[in-house]
């Protein structure tokens, strides 16, 4: 049987956000799984409120066997938040969860890029917003980047470099996640990395 995987991202923002789906949904029958782009769902039995937007998605997702998520910051230094509900929701019910970044950079060098210097007080980093910010090595929120190690086997995925074009259309990342996503459930490796109890 065909695992399916929910392509959860900013993509669906994009005014061709259909044709960037089919490409992602093309790139995951090539490793042998059914990619499910939220877009896809909003067929004509699904009313235009969020409300339903809301129900379509999450069944789509209860019906995944594994969620791979785009990280990729937006519209800020972060993830979108939706897409963050999204990786969550599917970790709540055990499911593998894979992610990548189109951003190669830390979420510090992130927060320091978008909000400038930054001042230590005893060793904490704080923003020009007044905020302390996390400084773990990590490409975003330490909540999503321990849900990757934790429930998919490996962290996130990253280009080595930024996006030479536009980001958000840039799969390159994206094909070597879903490379590891296809492997993972194929031999259960993504298993090898979990608690033996949810946190």
């Amino acid at each position: 049987m065909t695992p399916k995987v929910y392509l959860a991202g900013p993509e669906v923002f994009l005014p061709d956000a259909v044709e960037v789906g089919r490409r992602k949904v093309a790139i995951c029958a090539r490793y042998g799984l059914a990619g499910l782009f939220p877009l896809d769902l909003d067929g004509p039995a699904v009313a235009p409120t969020s409300s339903a937007i809301f129900q379509a998605c999450c069944a789509a997702m209860r019906e995944a066997d594994a969620v791979i998520a785009n990280l990729t910051p937006f519209r800020g230094v972060g993830a979108d938040p939706g897409t963050a509900f999204e990786l969550g929701y599917m970790l709540a019910f055990g499911r593998p969860v894979f992610g990548y970044t189109n951003d190669p950079l830390a979420h510090l060098e992130r927060v320091r890029s978008g909000f400038g210097p930054l001042r230590t007080e005893r060793g904490q980093f704080f923003a020009a917003d007044g905020y302390a910010v996390e400084n773990f090595e990590l490409f975003d929120n330490l909540m999503l980047a321990e849900a990757l190690l934790a429930h998919g086997g490996t962290g996130v995925f990253t280009p080595a470099a930024p996006a030479r074009s536009d980001p958000g259309r840039d799969l390159g990342t994206f094909e070597r996640c879903v490379s590891h996503a296809a492997a993972a459930l194929r031999d259960g490796s993504w298993g090898e990395a979990r608690p033996k109890t949810f946190p």
